[in-house]
């Protein structure tokens, strides 16, 4: 069944994109993926989502939040958990979530059969429409990450890319030509080429 993104209805979390989680990912290369994580949260600005953060134990290995997104979402709820792994099992996390409103939820984080797979079937538990990005998750490596999608999927998770998210989010590039191209050319240099041809044409 195709259940399809609302921006009037979708929240983003952002679980655990922490300095020293980001370095056990190993099944995408770390500059395509900070530049994943950062074209996601650029998007929830992009389209003014309600977006929540959270860290798992960062006084520890784990590390603090990465700061650009502490610096792109000034505002938004910081859920720093004194060491629940499973995000869901923090209470003022999901009073935060719950407070959006919001019944889609695009979740993403490091790593991706923990992190973002636990809180990810959890919310599905209790009625949510859940999609995880799934190039601003990461993990150890391929095996390890196909895994984890599989027992989403199973579980009634629709998996995303960030570009496919802004883009179902999006619906008409009459909306908005410049604000989306914008967008994509600062993620995407491809794309960054597109535009340029299209704006000097």
């Amino acid at each position: 069944m195709y259940k399809r993104l609302d921006k009037n209805d979708a929240a983003v979390l952002l679980v655990d994109h922490q300095a020293g989680l980001l370095s056990l990912v190993r099944d995408i290369e770390p500059d395509r993926f900070k530049n994943n994580v950062l074209a996601l949260a650029a998007s929830a600005n992009y389209f003014k989502l309600p977006t929540v953060l959270t860290t798992s134990f960062e006084n520890g290995p784990n590390g603090p939040l990465v700061p650009e997104l502490k610096a792109m979402f000034p505002e938004a709820p910081f859920i720093a958990r004194p060491g629940q792994i499973n995000a869901w099992d923090n209470e003022d996390f999901v009073k935060a979530v719950k407070a959006t409103g919001k019944k889609q939820l695009i979740i993403a984080g490091v790593v991706t059969e923990v992190c973002v797979a636990f809180p990810a079937l959890s919310a599905i538990e209790e009625g949510y429409d859940v999609f995880v990005v799934t190039d601003a998750s990461g993990t150890f490596n391929e095996i390890t990450r196909d895994a984890a999608w599989r027992r989403m999927q199973d579980a009634g998770v629709q998996l995303m890319s960030w570009f496919g998210v802004a883009c179902e989010l999006h619906r008409d590039w009459r909306n908005d030509i410049e604000g989306l191209g914008a967008l994509f050319s600062n993620h995407i240099p491809d794309y960054r080429n597109l535009i340029t041809s299209y704006t000097k044409g």
